[in-house]
């Protein structure tokens, strides 16, 4: 039996049941699961906030393990991410990116500290 790429699609969070190969084309894969994360380069990103997104990618694919690998649970991951990515802006533990192709304020307007002009 053919296997069957699944895939969960978000504004900031892509995840493919594949491996990428050598020539970067995707190889379905029942094994591995591959995190995409803000493809669009919306947020400016550190080692350590990224970091964060991996962990909990892992925390949630863990609580999941042993379960089938469907559509449905796998954008149910993808969902839990991307509230995941959302409380990194609100804390301010990511910002958007300015300079970025695409400025839309998907996650709404972050809170900006107004400097007393005192």
């Amino acid at each position: 039996m053919e296997e069957q790429l699944l895939k969960s699609t978000t504004r900031h969070i892509r995840i493919f049941s594949a491996e990428v190969d050598q020539g970067g084309e995707f190889v379905p894969s029942n094994q591995v699961l591959t995190l995409d994360v803000d493809p669009d380069n919306e947020f400016n990103w550190n080692e350590e906030t990224l970091q964060k997104v991996y962990r909990k990618f892992d925390e949630l694919v863990e609580a999941n393990s042993g379960a089938d690998l469907t559509d449905y649970n796998l954008r149910r991951i993808g969902s839990d991410l991307e509230h995941f990515v959302r409380s990194l802006l609100q804390s301010g533990q990511i910002s958007y990116n300015l300079t970025g192709r695409v400025i839309n304020y998907s996650m709404g307007v972050s809170q900006i500290a107004v400097e007393d002009s005192k």
